[in-house]
């Protein structure tokens, strides 16, 4: 009669240790379910909708990427060129006359000089307005202040590392990038291969 009993003992002994497998098993299922499902959450992009700002400063307009978008994707008959510079960027300052001589030779011809100001806003006030009244910028001035970095660098060039001077030259009928300087004879020869 000890014999049965011994049997029963390691049937009991194999059927708990089954018992405690499978729970492991379905536990851990049931974590790399929890893991997939956190992980496809993050792999899922949500894309947060800003509405378009423009906050008035004296008469200078400080933009966020929506409310600067509509200047990069005009489909009038005109050529824009937009050119990315901040104040504490000395190859930027340098570059300035040839965008204010090109302005100035262009005002009539279907040509638009943008200057987008990427000084901090915190500078705004005490550099880049006194910045722009010293040096009588003609061309339009605005700031664009965006936190998001990747998404307004992506926005106006995939193929943008985010340096400045940055310019951007488009009509149309086709679009040019330039992560560079320029001077102004290499500005109009540019912007030439545009109006032909």
């Amino acid at each position: 009669m000890s014999i049965p009993f011994l049997n029963f003992n390691k049937m009991k002994s194999k059927i708990i240790t089954l018992i405690i497998l499978a729970t492991s098993v379905l536990y851990s299922c049931k974590e790399v379910s929890k893991k997939e499902a956190k992980q496809e959450t993050v792999d899922k992009k949500v894309e947060v909708i800003v509405p378009p700002k423009i906050e008035m400063i004296g008469d200078l307009k400080v933009l966020n990427f929506e409310a600067l978008k509509p200047y990069l994707e005009k489909q009038d008959d005109k050529t824009h060129v937009i050119n990315f510079w901040a104040t504490w960027c000395k190859p930027c300052v340098e570059e300035l006359p040839a965008f204010e001589k090109l302005h100035a030779e262009n005002k009539d011809n279907n040509i638009e000089v943008l200057l987008v100001s990427l000084d901090f806003p915190n500078e705004i006030e005490t550099q880049l307005i006194p910045f722009i009244k010293d040096n009588k910028l003609d061309p339009e001035v605005v700031v664009l202040d965006d936190p998001n970095q990747n998404k307004w660098i992506n926005g106006v060039d995939k193929s943008w590392s985010g340096a400045i001077p940055a310019t951007v030259i488009y009509n149309k009928k086709e679009r040019g990038f330039f992560e560079r300087s320029f001077t102004y004879e290499e500005l109009n020869s540019e912007l030439q291969k545009f109006l032909n």
